[in-house]
């Protein structure tokens, strides 16, 4: 049976719909970096994650052709996910889309090195007909979060962090959105097969201990995989 990541790190893509920490292992992805509105119909955002999948899969697939890579096995391509960011904003600003700056990711099995990265790139970018010159491989060491299921579209996320945010009060916590540390998003509801209430969306953002406050419960932090 193929290794499916959602399934075996259940605490990292299958949340409560109430906030929780959890310490998020190192990771590696594909990722591709680009700003503007991710609505925008054949825009950066949508070519980005048009890139990022023919990587994916042409990883997964490489050894039907031919492409030996140490230490493969059979696995499901995990959920798009997205860093986000507006510069000078501390947090989103939802009503402001055409100021994001975003990295669009996939996670990564941990035995695609960096030359069977680049023979992907190539690969997908002759058999799509496709410039896939901005897709990079990138090490994420995310650290302590809070994250939680967020139902519904989008627009409708800052209620959600408004929780997360009230969580880390009560508890002796606070954002801690600097240093490359973002706003994350895993999408694991298809929106073309999905009604808009019942969409499924991880939001997790990196924090730390707020200086000079314990917090009521003092939390165990849940750890990661």
């Amino acid at each position: 049976m193929a290794f499916d990541f959602q399934k075996e790190y259940r605490e990292l893509y299958q949340p409560q719909n109430r906030p929780e920490i959890v310490t998020v292992p190192p990771a590696n992805y594909i990722a591709v970096r680009g700003r503007g509105d991710p609505n925008e119909k054949g825009g950066e955002y949508q070519r980005a994650v048009g890139i990022l999948y023919a990587v994916a899969y042409t990883l997964r697939m490489s050894p039907r052709s031919g492409r030996r890579i140490d230490g493969f096995f059979e696995y499901v391509v995990p959920p798009l996910e997205g860093f986000w960011y507006q510069e000078g904003v501390s947090g989103v600003d939802y009503g402001r889309k055409a100021d994001f700056c975003w990295v669009s990711v996939i996670r990564l099995p941990d035995f695609v090195t960096q030359q069977d990265f680049d023979w992907a790139v190539e690969t997908a970018a002759k058999k799509k007909k496709l410039d896939c010159s901005k897709a990079e491989l990138l090490f994420l060491d995310e650290g302590l979060c809070v994250q939680m299921m967020h139902l519904g579209v989008f627009d409708e996320e800052p209620a959600t962090v408004e929780k997360m945010d009230a969580f880390l009060w009560e508890n002796g916590y606070e954002n801690d959105m600097d240093g490359g540390r973002m706003h994350h998003e895993i999408y694991l509801s298809d929106p073309r097969k999905t009604a808009p209430e019942k969409q499924r969306t991880v939001i997790r953002h990196p924090i730390r201990r707020a200086a000079g406050k314990t917090g009521a419960g003092d939390l165990p932090e849940r750890p990661g995989r």
